[in-house]
């Protein structure tokens, strides 16, 4: 089956495509390369426009009718940039997402699997700080109440417009595509293995461990990380079963289902850079600092719906997450040019 992702020269959105190719399907790219990287876009279907231009997606559409699904990956994702740029991550997350929904339902390809994020639970309360679809939003950031605004926009939309959603709620992604086809892209990341693989590989000094007073097990924040591969997979069983999905975890009276995509599995941010250090074979210099804008301390997710639904779990271990990014990081700039 042929199926649209946009942001799908992105981190996940290449993976994804990746895996939808593997499996014989066809992913059809749009991406404003305002952050993906065109060197993954390389022999694949791709439109280089924005996901509100509406001429593009009439392009897309016309050249390609027999789109069955939409992933819709594209979006701004650095918590501390959308604190001190809320106006840009509200325009291009939020806004532009609405239009991009809009234009799907007039066309008639109601179809959408939405990226959304772990973060829209926010603070949680409790001592093992693990949450199932259920649980309470509270987004604390304007990253992630633009996931949560375009969720809430998703499902009135399915309501009243005849789409039909589902929203994964990704935790901590780590890792990439195992042939190394893609990865972690950006220059001077900013999430915790980019961050450690850069220090791994000498182009930073040190580590800095942000927040360690949290009320955790160790003061450090607890993540749920898992695998880029298993969290593409995910998407690829969305796709293939989306109708049963729907009907099988249907919200109130819209089409629309709601899935955490984890291990099911709570490792403080202290406890992953232990794991990084075996893998790695030797140890990283670590300074422990205040958290930055917009943190939290973090939860861990409930995946028994995940399992339910999609018949999906996460099967690869942190040690692969961790190995396969290092891999990544040495052959990253033989692959992307800056």
């Amino acid at each position: 089956m042929k199926v649209l992702i946009t942001g799908g020269a992105g981190y996940i959105g290449s993976t994804i495509a990746s895996m939808l190719l593997d499996q014989g399907h066809t992913p059809v790219i749009l991406d404003s390369l305002v952050t993906g990287r065109p060197e993954f876009v390389q022999g694949r279907i791709f439109y280089q426009a924005d996901i509100a231009d509406r001429q593009a997606l009439q392009r897309v559409f016309d050249e390609h009718p027999d789109i069955f699904a939409t992933i819709h990956c594209a979006a701004l994702i650095v918590v501390p940039e959308s604190v001190s740029k809320p106006y840009e991550y509200y325009t291009e997350n939020v806004v532009k997402s609405m239009e991009l929904f809009k234009y799907l339902a007039e066309r008639g390809y109601p179809r959408v699997v939405f990226s959304s994020s772990a973060a829209v639970y926010g603070s949680v309360a409790g001592p093992d700080f693990m949450v199932t679809e259920s649980s309470p939003l509270n987004p604390e950031s304007p990253y992630s109440r633009t996931k949560y605004m375009m969720e809430m926009i998703l499902k009135d939309f399915c309501a009243a417009y005849g789409l039909k959603g589902i929203a994964l709620r990704y935790f901590n992604p780590i890792g990439g595509d195992p042939q190394l086809r893609t990865g972690l892209h950006i220059q001077y990341p900013s999430h915790l293995i980019g961050k450690l693989v850069q220090v791994a590989l000498g182009k930073e000094p040190e580590f800095h461990l942000t927040g360690v007073d949290w009320p955790t097990r160790d003061g450090s924040g607890i993540r749920d990380y898992i695998h880029l591969w298993d969290l593409a997979r995910a998407h690829l069983l969305a796709v293939e079963k989306f109708d049963e999905v729907i009907a099988g975890g249907r919200e109130t009276d819209a089409d629309y289902a709601v899935i955490n995509l984890g291990t099911g599995k709570g490792v403080t941010v202290k406890e992953f850079v232990a794991a990084f250090e075996q893998v790695f074979g030797k140890p990283v210099p670590v300074v422990e600092e205040g958290p930055r804008p917009g943190d939290v301390a973090g939860a861990y997710a409930n995946a028994d719906r995940a399992l339910k639904l999609l018949g999906w779990k996460a099967d690869l271990p942190v040690s692969q997450g961790i190995a396969d990014a290092l891999a990544w990081g040495k052959v990253r700039d033989n692959i992307i040019h800056y």
